[in-house]
Parts: C-alpha cells; structure tokens; sequence
C-alpha cells in the first residue's frame, strides 16, 4: 500500500511544477495576443499606406457657413422609382440605419417621410477606408450621397422607396449628430403591439420632441394638418369669405366664465383670447360679410383627458345670412364636406404613412352632410337605453354613444346636430322662436366626437343685453362688445373648429397631444 502512494506521488507534478506551467502558458498566451496585435498593426499600416482609391469621395463638409455656392441639383427620395434606374443622382437625407458587414456597408437615407437603402461595397473605385468612414457616421446625421439607382429584384420592405436602392459613390457629412439619442426613431416609429420590440413612452417623445418628430408617421400626421388649414381656407376663400386676424390679448372673457388666463398688462391685467367670437362679430357688423381666422385660443381648463389642450389652434368662421341661420350650416356642411374629399383625395400617401403606426378606419361621411335636430339624437338615445331629459346637455360618453347609433344607422362619422337646448349654451346665442327651450345653435361630430359648436348670434344689443344679465354676465366687461351692435348688425352665425381634434378624429387616433406639434396641457408647457 505504501508503494502504490509513493509511485502515485511521483507521477504527480509538483506545486512549483504547476506554477511554472501556468506562467509558461500566460507567458505564451501573451506572446500570441502580441503577436495578433503586431499583424493587426501591420495590416493597419499597410492599408493606410496604401493609396486610397476613394479619396475627395468621403469626409465631412465641416461647418457650412455659405462660403461658396454649389451648383447641384439634390433630388428627392419621394421620387424615387424604376424609371430613375442607372441614373446618378444627388440626394440629402439623415442617415436613419446602417449596419457594416464585412467589405460592405448598407444603410437608409431618409428624407422626412420617405426612405431608400443604400449599398457601399469595397471594389476597385471604393476603398476600405470609405466604408470605414461611413459605417462609422452616426445615426440622424444629415448626409449628401451621390449614388447611381438601381432597381431591386426583391421589394424592400423597411423603406418606403421598395423598389430601388441607391449604389453610393459619394458620401459627405452637412451636419454630424451626437452619437447618443435620448430615443431611437424607429422605435417611436413602432406600433404599439405585444410583438416584444422596443416602443417609445408617450411623455419621452413629448420630452424630446424634435426627434419624435423626424419619425415618418409623425411627418404624415403634420402634412395631413397642413392640408386642413390649407382646405379650409381655400374653400372659404372661394364662397366670398374674408381671412381677418383678431386680437389675442382681450379685456375681458370671450365667452365668460373663469376659464381664462390672466397676464400682466402694463398697470392692469387682460386675459388670453378664449375665442375670436366677439371681434367676429364685430367684423360681420362693420360689413365684412363673412371672415374666417386661423390662430392661438387659449383655454384654462384643468382638463386631462385625450382631447383637451390649454392651446390650440381655432378654424373660426362667421357670416352674415339673408333669411335663416340655416343658410350658414349648410355652408359649413358643405365646407366639412370639400375638405374631406380633399384629405381623402390628395393625401393618401400620408394617410397610408399613418396607418401603419396607427392603424384606422377609413372615415366615411356624407355628400350632402347629415342634419338632425337634438330631439332626434334624444330619442336615438333613450331607444337605445339611456336616461336623458329634454333639455339635458349631451355628456362625452353620449356623445360618443349616439356617435356610434348614428353611424350604424346612417353609415357616416360626420353629422351635424342641430336645435339645441336653450339652457346649455352661451348668452349670445339666439332662442327658436318657435320653442323658448330651444336655440337656433348646432353642433357638428367626427366619430362620436364635437369638432365644433356654433349658433346664431343675438345681433339686437338691447335683446343681448337682456340674456346677458339672465346668464350673470357684468355688462360694463362687455360693453364693447354689446355697443357694436347698436348701429345695425345684419343677422349672423358662424362656429368655432379646433383644429388638432379635427385632425386627430380624422385619422382615428387617440390622443390630442399627437396632433399638437408642441403640445399645451395642465401638466405641460415644454418643450
């Protein structure tokens, strides 16, 4: 037995043995990462002594401060198709992606809504240095690429332009971005969806604003916007209407209430305009006919809720009618209407854009628009199980409710309500004169939702001033308003349009705040 352990101690190496292996081993490790480092090295050396094929076709333009001008055409991704095919373009766009494999380089240029992939491979006339360069430009830079089209066997999927890639030749940094970004544009980009990907939280894109807005859908919902306002005034413009600007600093409440926010005026205080009713008014008195305005309304409402905002931009009209008030409904009916055939036939692009992220059903509504009277929409209402009075104001969840009864009914997201109850709406509104509980003031709705509130006016300034004092109102804080009227106003009615709702209700979104470009709520005032 003792033989066996002194033979199985001498076949085992010693302690030291062992140590010295180790550092042998460390020793050599050493030696051979060295040794890969001194190859790396070498081949480093031996690239950068090499003539770079690509040279004065890469780099930075550095701080461009209109030292010299250019004569280049830069053209846009939008166009982009087959019948650019072997063209050699100039185009400007933010690098949105890359990814760097081996000798090549692919990555997708964006120009606001639109993109296009682009292909930089070693060869001949491209060294390696140059797709170095670019795999090394960081994300949302803005680039100049001169590149030849060509077209794609297969569609690209991640880019708008599917058809075409770019084969790049040129590449030049206009303007370099921080290698951090607070949020990456395609995750803000990304539906909602339980596909396990990242997503943006809705107070960080609202917190940094500025690239939450470079994502395609958020350029689409901004255009869509701008079409509006341009289709309203258009519109407008041609039936004999006046654009006028108002005052936005006011002496007292355009509607009363305490709604209002106060500022400091000199030695005394004023208020931000809640609405342009009154200077409206006022222009329809002076003669003007009919006037619209666009511009800032400002409501102190503590209200958070998807539709709210302290700001935002009001699509007013007024004009003046001949006989009944029912000649000016059925101009803003008409007005509703030619705008949503003109989102629906000149934006689809856009609203295609949108969807993707957002995904809606088309709206639909009717040529001519659909009326019906208040009573009607309480009859709809009580057949269908709710308790509501005859002179009841229509909550939210009724109003979205009946929107829903009369869609299925009539089959359309847009209608106006008319014949209101007196006891609900504001002191200048006009009572019918065939039912005292009744007004001559409509509303009009986009899926179940109110996108404006208007009326005939009192344009009598003794009949003003009797439902003035009935609402509570001081008449010394609307004296001027009230003495407009005393030398002949003819009979008018007009409404009030928020803007960002009726874009948000449109597209079938949720939320207000993303049809705000720089949203103002109880809770926000930045960026």
């Amino acid at each position: 037995m003792e033989d066996k352990e002194n033979s199985k101690s001498e076949n085992q190496p010693s302690k030291n043995a062992l140590k010295k292996a180790q550092k042998e081993a460390e020793k050599a490790a050493k030696k051979a990462q060295r040794k890969l480092e001194q190859q790396a090295g070498d081949a480093a050396v031996a690239e950068a002594e090499q003539p770079d094929v690509s040279a004065g076709c890469y780099g930075s333009y550095g701080l461009m401060r209109s030292a010299e001008k250019v004569d280049r055409v830069l053209h846009e991704v939008e166009k982009l198709d087959s019948t650019c095919a072997d063209t050699e373009l100039w185009l400007r766009g933010r690098l949105h992606t890359s990814r760097a494999k081996g000798k090549q380089c692919f990555f997708v240029l964006r120009q606001q809504q639109f993109s296009v992939q682009a292909v930089l491979a070693v060869s001949e006339t491209t060294s390696r240095q140059m797709v170095k360069f670019v795999a090394a430009i960081t994300k949302e830079s803005i680039i100049d690429v001169c590149a030849v089209v060509k077209t794609t066997p297969n569609k690209i999927e991640s880019c708008s332009q599917q058809d075409v890639e770019l084969h790049v030749k040129q590449v030049w940094v206009a303007s370099a971005s921080e290698a951090r970004l607070p949020l990456q544009i395609e995750d803000a980009a990304r539906p909602d969806t339980d596909d396990g990907l990242a997503t943006v939280g809705a107070d960080v894109k609202l917190d940094n604003r500025i690239l939450d807005l470079r994502t395609s859908t958020n350029q689409a919902i901004y255009r869509v916007e701008a079409g509006i306002m341009r289709l309203f005034r258009e519109h407008l413009t041609k039936e004999g209407f006046v654009e006028i600007n108002t005052p936005k600093i006011i002496s007292a409440a355009s509607e009363g209430g305490a709604n209002v926010f106060t500022v400091s005026y000199f030695k005394t205080n004023a208020y931000l305009a809640q609405s342009p009713q009154l200077y409206k008014q006022m222009a329809i008195a002076a003669d003007f006919g009919k006037v619209f305005t666009v511009g800032g309304v400002f409501r102190a409402e503590d209200s958070n809720t998807h539709r709210h905002l302290t700001e935002f931009v009001g699509l007013d009209m007024e004009m003046a009618f001949n006989y009944h008030y029912h000649e000016v409904v059925d101009t803003i009916g008409r007005m509703f209407v030619n705008m949503f055939k003109g989102l629906r036939d000149n934006f689809q692009t856009e609203i295609a854009t949108i969807n993707k992220q957002y995904p809606a059903e088309p709206f639909k509504f009717l040529e001519p628009a659909l009326r019906l009277e208040f009573p009607e929409a309480v009859s709809m209402l009580r057949e269908a199980g709710v308790e509501i009075g005859d002179e009841d104001d229509l909550s939210t969840p009724n109003e979205k409710f009946l929107g829903r009864l009369v869609k299925a009914k009539y089959d359309t997201d847009f209608y106006i309500l008319d014949k209101y109850p007196l006891a609900v709406r504001p002191f200048y509104t006009m009572p019918d004169p065939n039912n005292p509980k009744q007004s001559n003031s409509y509303d009009m709705f986009m899926r179940g939702e109110e996108i404006l509130s208007g009326a005939q006016r009192i344009h009598d300034p003794n009949y003003l001033t009797e439902r003035a004092t009935h609402h509570g109102i001081d008449i010394q804080t609307i004296k001027a308003y009230i003495d407009s009227f005393r030398y002949g106003c003819p009979p008018h009615a007009g409404g009030g349009i928020g803007l960002e709702r009726v874009v948000m209700l449109y597209l079938g979104l949720d939320n207000i705040r993303k049809t705000s470009m720089f949203p103002r709520d109880p809770k926000r005032v930045t960026p």
